[in-house]
């Protein structure tokens, strides 16, 4: 069976497998507060060329996004997201349960414009019954997005100027960062996110790592006692070492970005096996998820051999689909993926 279902169906990447072998029997303090987690975080923040940041570990992008989201707002205040992004769409309403609302704004492509966004403020104030309403006290958006696409520095730029002139904090959820960093096709760097964002979080589960997500709060803004409210959600690990020693190799000789650049080139390949067997795209992202439009009914015959994830609904006979790559994708997966489109097409 051939895998592009999504970006984690494979363990970690053999170098930190090998480093958390090495380390296994080293006696260490848990919860994050051993020498390999203080490592990580320094060479995250120089990576980030913030070396002021506060760096912390979580588990997973879910728990991340809710203990971020949740202690960074005021109890009458939501959180402003695109309709389709994941806080929105894909956590199970993790964030309403921690009792903020996600406020859902049109998007394009999966993004958010800053005109609509300050459209969206600028009413919420103009409407004379605002005390009764969910205050706008965050705005949350993911790089690449849900649809694999990305926001350009100039559209970051203006994101973050509404959010500095309404003075409430941007957050970038980084699950697939790595991804987007290495597209061929973008212009935003890890220090233009650090630069412009009050938070972000770097994705270790999605690009290389077991588990785990680098939370960085670039503004002396980290909430007061943050760690307390991690564990109170249940999202800090006692043996807090296996998050350190990840991101301290993922973040040693390049490593993140290396195979995160992988990714996209096995990305690309997998465009021009799409597009040389005529399959129609949905969306052509420049990132590592692609979304084509195929037949329900032969939808069935191509998973006897493919592995690939339902995205929506097309039209009554056909449906979109997503194909990703990741660091571990290889070249006889394409040619593997090709003979078995080939099948298809017959």
């Amino acid at each position: 069976m051939i895998s592009f279902e999504n970006d984690y169906n494979t363990g970690a990447h053999p170098q930190i497998l090998a480093r958390l072998a090495e380390t296994n029997l080293e006696p260490l303090t848990g919860y994050g507060a051993d020498h390999y987690c203080e490592s990580a975080k320094n060479k995250i923040r120089e990576a980030c060329g913030c070396l002021d940041a506060e760096v912390e570990f979580l588990v997973g992008g879910t728990q991340t996004n809710a203990a971020v989201i949740s202690t960074m707002l005021k109890d009458y205040e939501g959180v402003i997201a695109a309709d389709t992004g994941h806080v929105n769409v894909h956590e199970a309403g993790a964030i309403e349960y921690t009792g903020h609302k996600v406020l859902a704004l049109p998007q394009k492509e999966g993004k958010l414009s800053a005109a609509d966004l300050s459209s969206y403020i600028d009413g919420f104030y103009a409407d004379e019954t605002y005390e009764h309403m969910v205050f706008p006290g965050m705005v949350y958006i993911s790089h690449p997005t849900e649809y694999g696409t990305l926001y350009t520095k100039a559209e970051l730029e203006a994101l973050a100027e509404v959010c500095r002139s309404r003075s409430i904090p941007l957050f970038l959820d980084g699950a697939r960062l790595g991804y987007g960093l290495m597209s061929r096709h973008t212009d935003v760097t890890l220090q233009d996110i650090a630069r412009l964002c009050d938070v972000f979080y770097i994705g270790g589960t999605k690009v290389g790592a077991l588990c785990g997500e680098a939370v960085v709060f670039t503004k002396q803004n980290r909430p007061p006692h943050f760690i307390n409210s991690i564990k109170k959600r249940g999202a800090l690990l006692a043996k807090g070492r296996l998050l350190g020693i990840q991101f301290d190799t993922l973040f040693t000789d390049n490593l993140y970005f290396e195979i995160s650049r992988h990714a996209i080139n096995m990305a690309e390949g997998l465009k021009k096996v799409l597009e040389g067997r005529q399959i129609e795209f949905y969306l052509k992202s420049p990132t590592n998820q692609q979304f084509v439009i195929l037949e329900n009914e032969r939808i069935s015959e191509l998973k006897k051999d493919v592995m690939f994830s339902f995205w929506e609904k097309y039209d009554e006979n056909h449906t979109v689909i997503r194909f990703v790559t990741s660091w571990a994708t290889t070249r006889e997966d394409l040619a593997a993926l090709d003979r078995a489109l080939e099948e298809y097409s017959c």
